[in-house]
């Protein structure tokens, strides 16, 4: 069986779950008993089930990536164990936070995050001898849609043993699941034993006006009846900015307009598309010119919307 599951999907460790998903139903479809007789396909599939299994168990794949081919035989028990040898010495439990907004400055950030790596800790609490390497740690980095639409630098700070900052590269079009990597940066090591790292799971912020799928982003676009009815160009605003969409004629509340690639972008390939959800908005209030207009056309008008 593979030693490693990553490697088995064919996906990077940073994957997201939607990729997983992706990367095994794909290698799935090609690797089944059923549609593959290759004397080979069938120990393949049980491979990719396998690991597709463990990495798409939130639980299941914090432990893999923490421990490797050995998770299994680590207790799930093991965090308590080893905040109990923690205490035994004075430290602390890991515990991560978010970071603070824009990430500035760093006045904000993880907030009572202890960095002492408790699986070299535990052990050493005990007595062992010999190099332990760190363990990789996790923490979440929250963006809003814009912030993830964007990218770009960002200083976080991380409060523990001593506050420590990190300048950290936020790639544009970062995805909600997705991991970025801070080689090093995470459980200490004993020895000469290289110490973990430190992975920033994103997870993006509900946004009030825009709704993501994968890289695709939804935005209510409000218009008047008469834009509605007879079509005309108007504004959207957008993660990138301001752009113009075309309001087809006879558009009613729920028609989709696409706008191509204006979506997340996508470093290694295809960028998202914005999709305009119109919204057919009418006055509160009418003043007296509006309501004659609107009786004359309801006088001359045969639309039934509610015929069928």
């Amino acid at each position: 069986m593979a030693t490693d599951f990553y490697e088995a999907l064919g996906v990077a460790k940073t994957a997201g779950t939607d990729e997983i998903q992706r990367a095994y139903r794909k290698l799935a479809r090609q690797l089944h008993p059923d549609v593959n007789s290759d004397p080979g396909a069938e120990e393949r599939f049980k491979e990719i089930s396998e690991a597709y299994q463990v990495l798409s168990d939130p639980e299941q794949r914090k432990k893999y990536d923490r421990f490797g081919a050995d998770f299994r035989r680590v207790p799930d028990d093991f965090d308590e164990r080893a905040y109990a040898g923690a205490g035994e010495r004075g430290g602390g439990r890991v515990r991560y936070t978010r970071a603070g907004p824009g990430f500035g400055g760093g006045s904000e950030g993880f907030d009572g995050v202890d960095i002492e790596d408790l699986l070299g800790g535990f052990f050493r609490s005990r007595g062992a001898g010999g190099p332990i390497a760190g363990a990789d740690q996790e923490a979440e980095l929250e963006l809003t849609v814009e912030e993830a639409y964007q990218g770009g630098r960002r200083h976080l700070s991380i409060a523990g043993a001593g506050e420590r900052g990190y300048d950290v590269d936020i790639p544009a079009g970062v995805l909600d699941g997705q991991r970025i990597r801070l080689a090093g940066q995470g459980g200490r090591a004993s020895g000469n034993a290289a110490p973990g790292d430190l992975y920033l799971v994103v997870r993006i912020k509900p946004h009030p006006r825009y709704r993501l799928s994968g890289r695709d982003i939804t935005v209510e676009l409000p218009v008047t009846p008469w834009e509605a009815a007879l079509g005309a160009t108007v504004p959207v605003l957008t993660p990138g900015g301001e752009v113009k969409v075309r309001v087809v004629p006879g558009s009613s509340t729920g028609r989709r307009l696409r706008l191509r690639g204006e979506g997340l972008p996508n470093p290694k390939g295809k960028p998202g598309d914005l999709y305009a959800e119109v919204r057919v908005m009418v006055p509160k209030k009418l003043g007296k010119r509006e309501r004659e207009l609107f009786e004359e056309l309801a006088a001359v008008s045969d639309f039934d919307p509610r015929r069928t």
